[in-house]
């Protein structure tokens, strides 16, 4: 006898269909590009009506501004948990293992390019896309700041600093890269991660 299927609340039919929004939103955007992505396009894509997704999300934009929160909290994570998961050498070796795979999605890379265009030609855009970037350049310089520490290091600049250079290098980076290329970002942001590490001062 089959198990009956479990009834989603209200509140996990709302986040399974935001998800989905948000899913296809990014594959939408993937194939045609911020400015060739319209609301029509994402709602058919997740399989709902232009009315479900408005119920949500009121807009294209806000939609995006999620993706990039999404992938930012993601990354922050994974970033704290090899810094704090790991002595000083063994989290430089995870950091290198990480910084690898770094801009390996072109798709996600440009996405994050588009938006930061977008919130230099929208006043209204720009208000939250900024908000959204500081806390996470925070979050970032949080992490180098623990990086640091645990290598018994003292910084040469403001860790946000740091954290916000890092960031600047690999989206430039991907703006330049193809396809069918490889990504170098990672692989040179540990050159400078590297190169000052060993010129810090000890603590």
């Amino acid at each position: 006898m089959a198990t009956p299927r479990k009834r989603l609340t209200r509140e996990e039919s709302q986040a399974q269909t935001r998800e989905r929004i948000l899913d296809a939103a990014r594959a939408v955007v993937a194939r045609s590009g911020f400015a060739g992505a319209s609301v029509r396009d994402i709602a058919e894509e997740a399989g709902y009506t232009q009315g479900a997704l408005y119920s949500n999300f009121s807009g294209k934009e806000p939609i995006m501004l999620e993706l990039l929160r999404q992938h930012m909290r993601e990354e922050a994570e994974l970033l704290r948990s090899i810094v704090e998961g790991s002595d000083g050498a063994s989290a430089l070796a995870r950091l290198r293992d990480w910084a690898a795979t770094l801009n390996a999605d072109v798709d996600w890379s440009m996405l994050a390019l588009e938006l930061q265009l977008l919130a230099h030609r929208s006043p209204t855009f720009a208000a939250e896309y900024e908000a959204v970037h500081e806390a996470h350049a925070e979050e970032l310089g949080s992490i180098v700041a623990g990086f640091y520490r645990s290598l018994g290091r003292e910084p040469q600049l403001d860790p946000r600093e740091l954290a916000a250079g890092y960031m600047a290098l690999a989206h430039g980076l991907a703006l330049q890269r193809r396809k069918d290329s490889e990504a170098p970002a990672g692989r040179l942001i540990m050159t400078f991660v590297e190169a000052l590490l060993a010129t810090a001062k000890p603590v």
